[in-house]
């Protein structure tokens, strides 16, 4: 599948290729002696966010290089830093303020248009309903707070919808930058619950981790606390709700769901 990309865009591979779980197939390679990415994507999602990456046009995103559907050609990060590593070690609250600075970076007014494919939250959380009405009790909680938090969105912006610590990559002296995003449009809330839910639910379920967090990007981004942790239940039952119908296994979101509605509870 890669050899027609490699001969058009005049590509060397540049180690081994791989996929992952979303439906995409990458390979390092090498344009005219410099690193890219060469990702062919399958899924629906990961297509979606092509557009929006080209639109970010290498401001708090990777650098796109060439793009013909269902083919992306990205920017390489060669730096050594990793954020999961951070957060499991003794510099969760740093890599916690990368990710707030990444997400205000990539929330930043364009004088372009946004991509009109861009997904509305209201159709990004529609299977979280039934989910609601067929498992009850956390799932319910998580639909109950949703609905409030669509109904009455603030400060609308383009989404990368799934900004965490595997998707904002060391790309050395160009700093932080986001790869991979869903491609949505909604309440800039939104793309800071996907860093207080990662990189495993050893850390963000770590006792403290979760209120400490928000505290930290609650003050960096001028976020309400009371609403951040709204999303943050939101998120959890919705991508709860995904797994469980895919058939895995559910627990650390549902731990997390669960975990917010608590510290709602003490506010």
């Amino acid at each position: 599948m890669f050899e027609y990309w490699l001969a058009r865009w005049r590509l060397t591979p540049d180690g081994e290729a791989f996929a992952t779980a979303f439906g995409s197939h990458l390979m390092p390679v090498r344009q005219a002696g410099a690193a890219a990415m060469l990702k062919i994507a399958f899924g629906a999602e990961e297509r979606l966010g092509a557009a929006l990456m080209e639109w970010w046009a290498g401001d708090g995103a990777a650098r796109v290089l060439a793009h013909e559907d269902p083919a992306l050609l990205l920017e390489r990060a060669l730096g050594a830093r990793s954020l999961a590593a951070m957060a499991r070690g003794a510099d969760d609250d740093e890599a916690t303020r990368i990710l707030g600075a990444a997400a205000a970076g990539l929330h930043r007014p364009r004088a372009l248009r946004p991509p009109a494919s861009l997904v509305p939250l209201p159709v990004w959380f529609r299977a979280l309903p039934a989910s609601a009405q067929k498992r009850g009790g956390v799932f319910a909680a998580a639909w109950s707070t949703a609905q409030g938090l669509l109904a009455s969105a603030r400060d609308v912006v383009p989404l990368h919808g799934d900004l965490h610590h595997g998707n904002v990559l060391d790309f050395g002296p160009r700093g932080w930058l986001a790869i991979d995003p869903k491609g949505l449009i909604g309440e800039r809330g939104y793309d800071y619950v996907g860093m207080v839910c990662n990189p495993d639910i050893e850390t963000a379920g770590a006792p403290g981790a979760l209120m400490r967090r928000s505290a930290i990007l609650c003050a960096q981004a001028g976020l309400e606390m009371r609403r951040h942790l709204q999303w943050v239940l939101a998120y959890a039952g919705l991508s709860a709700t995904w797994t469980l119908d895919s058939g895995g296994e559910a627990t650390p979101a549902i731990t997390l769901a669960e975990l917010a509605a608590r510290e709602l509870a003490a506010l």
